[in-house]
């Protein structure tokens, strides 16, 4: 492991915590030698109850069983790879992007951020998480045809005869074992609906299936995260055990097991979102994620007589209404923070759906919310999968209810806020500003130096976007340029990030957001606040912006100041959508899309260039998908100023018909 890391590593953690990651070094170390390992006593057979009464067998067929088909025909979609040629069953050890062979070691000792040693661990993780296992299994839930049960046993068969205990870097991370043990627990209630278990050849499997599961709750009790690293990670984890205690009560631990996981799960999902339901990850797709796994999880736990307070479930609806408010009104959603693309189980043989809509779908049906189904435009297979057809008859029947309430302009815990006019309509102007905390914990793992950054979009068509995530672990040069200021819609003071990057998911110092104003009226809205990001350079220096939006005339005017005792370089940044097209002109830029055309007027002591795909250094680059970049054109407005300084740009918003 690199030693500068370590190093940063351990700035970020108390005395606590360097004694606690001592303990389980040495704990890794003693169950090397066989001490504490899972030993599974006799299982009884007992299985809990599915999420929902009755799953349905009334879906499009053939979409899904053309999806089976393609995964036994040894087809596999992972992030960037789309129908990639790994064999069925594939090489679980083998990093599908690289070819490299993960070493079958003791799990706990291996170094996942070792690409030469296990290749590109997010694609390996990935294929590991067992979500084609679940399309098998509805393939075989709505055809019964014995191919796709006999293609779940073997799938299965295959992953414990490469993957045995506690050996391989499937034994590595409790989270992974969290995610594979609930589409585990979602294609055991899917196989079980008939009787596929009785089945001679299944006898073995489910010998086998039932001693792994034993050994994956025992690792996850046993390495549950903690301290700087108890994020979203922990609620993958509990969730995962918690899931499994349930749908498997068949050791004398699975009680213990299950009491443990329910409380610290519950516990943990009030800590880690905020109030006003904004996840305090600061990342758009980390909130999806974390919701999702607290309405999966919930539904198990209801049906299994481990319901959570009214409290969990008030935080979960919050966090829908967080969704609805940033959505614009084509279901575009900011991407503020990182997103890996990853996802709990996936119910829909339609890997494009847009996951945000999904998730109201869903929770305008959970908590009798006509205005979040009607936000989500339709009923769609992963709300019919967890909540039953009975539910798809009842939101259909309220959809003409739907009444739009009014969107929540402010976020003041997560600290976003939105501004503009005409929400949900064909004449939308929607502003999503960041003006929050760099992350979570003394990590702050999954958030970006975007301190007051803002997105456009008009009508549903996106103009200034965030540049995205692209890549986690295996491009550091292009991981600190999707996480650095220059990837954002804000400024930037003598080529420096806001927040010092420490690591892939690790900052040093970090800018701290203060002075916050928000306001809205007839009239438009306006945001004022300011950052400390800066005030480590010699001299120091303080960055405030103010966005305001005036409805009458469509103009978006944004004050930027500098207060410095010295001359600093300063840059602006604009991201365009790759589907507008940018003209630069003296003065002014025109950003056009449609019949909608954005007038971009910057400083007149700055100077403006427009960068598109630039690789050295990066600049002018968007990821909508994990591991996929494309060119965009970013507008750069730089230049030296002295001492305190304040810049004006005007967005002017046209199109016809407005």
């Amino acid at each position: 492991m690199n030693l500068g890391w370590t190093l940063r590593r351990l700035t970020a953690m108390g005395g606590r915590e360097i004694l606690f990651r001592v303990g389980r070094a040495g704990q890794a170390q003693l169950e090397r030698l066989g001490l504490g390992l899972a030993r599974p006593p006799e299982p009884s057979t007992t299985t809990g109850l599915p999420w929902v009464p009755q799953i349905s067998r009334q879906f499009d067929a053939a979409k899904y069983l053309a999806a089976a088909d393609r995964i036994r025909s040894g087809k596999f979609d992972l992030f960037a790879m789309q129908a990639a040629e790994l064999g069925f069953p594939p090489r679980w050890n083998r990093d599908p992007r690289t070819g490299i062979e993960a070493p079958l070691r003791f799990g706990k000792t291996l170094n996942y951020r070792n690409n030469a040693q296990v290749g590109e661990i997010k694609y390996l993780w990935e294929l590991n998480r067992h979500l084609e296992l679940v399309t098998l299994a509805q393939a075989w839930h709505i055809s019964r045809e014995p191919r796709y049960a006999d293609a779940c046993r073997e799938y299965l068969q295959s992953w414990f005869d490469q993957c045995p205990y506690p050996l391989g870097i499937n034994w590595t991370s409790s989270l992974e074992h969290g995610f594979r043990l609930v589409n585990w627990a979602v294609a055991w209630h899917l196989l079980q609906t008939v009787p596929t278990f009785s089945q001679p050849d299944w006898q073995e499997c489910l010998a086998r299936w039932r001693r792994s599961i034993y050994e994956h709750c025992h690792f996850i009790h046993g390495h549950v995260s903690r301290y700087s690293s108890a994020n979203n990670h922990v609620l993958g984890e509990l969730g995962g055990l918690l899931v499994a205690s349930l749908t498997w009560p068949n050791w004398p631990e699975s009680s213990r097991w299950a009491e443990h996981a329910h409380r610290q799960f519950e516990a943990q999902c009030l800590l880690q979102n905020y109030p006003d339901g904004v996840n305090r990850e600061q990342a758009i797709w980390y909130h999806h994620a974390v919701a999702d796994m607290m309405l999966i999880v919930g539904l198990f736990g209801r049906m299994n007589g481990r319901d959570f307070a009214g409290a969990y479930w008030q935080r979960l609806e919050r966090m829908f209404e967080f969704i609805a408010s940033i959505m614009d009104v084509a279901g575009n959603v900011p991407a503020f923070g990182d997103a890996d693309d990853a996802v709990l189980v996936r119910f829909s043989a339609d890997q494009q759906a847009n996951v945000y809509r999904s998730l109201l779908a869903t929770g305008g049906i959970l908590f009798d919310r006509p205005d979040l189904q009607d936000k989500a435009g339709s009923f769609d297979d992963k709300s019919r999968w967890l909540m039953g057809d009975a539910a798809l008859l009842r939101g259909a029947s309220r959809v003409s209810e739907a009444r739009r309430s009014p969107v929540h302009r402010e976020f003041p815990d997560g600290g976003y806020y939105v501004l503009g006019a005409h929400f949900d309509s064909s004449e939308e102007i929607r502003i999503v500003a960041d003006a929050g905390p760099l992350g979570y914990l003394a990590i702050a793992a999954h958030g970006h130096a975007d301190a007051l950054s803002f997105t456009l979009s008009v009508s549903g068509s996106e103009f200034l976007v965030d540049s995205g995530t692209y890549a986690y672990h295996s491009k550091p040069e292009w991981r600190k340029y999707f996480r650095g200021t220059s990837a954002h819609n804000t400024m930037r003071v003598d080529r420096a990030d806001q927040s010092i990057q420490a690591g892939s998911f690790l900052w040093g110092k970090r800018a701290t957001v203060s002075g916050v104003e928000f306001e809205s009226d007839d009239s438009g809205s306006r945001l004022s606040a300011s950052h400390d990001g800066y005030a480590r350079l010699p001299g120091g220096a303080r960055v405030a912006r103010r966005i305001e939006f005036d409805r009458a005339s469509r103009t978006i005017t944004v004050r930027d100041e500098l207060t410095s005792r010295a001359s600093r370089y300063v840059e602006i940044f604009w991201h365009f959508s790759e589907d507008c097209v940018v003209t630069l002109a003296a003065g002014n830029a025109v950003v056009c899309r449609g019949d909608t055309s954005v007038s971009v007027a910057w400083p007149a002591d700055l100077a403006a260039k427009l960068v598109r795909g630039q690789q050295d250094p990066p600049q002018g680059w968007r990821s909508k998908a994990y591991d996929v970049r494309i060119p965009i054109d970013t507008l750069v407005v730089a230049g030296n100023v002295a001492g305190n300084w304040q810049g004006i740009t005007t967005l002017a918003i046209l199109r016809s018909g407005l």
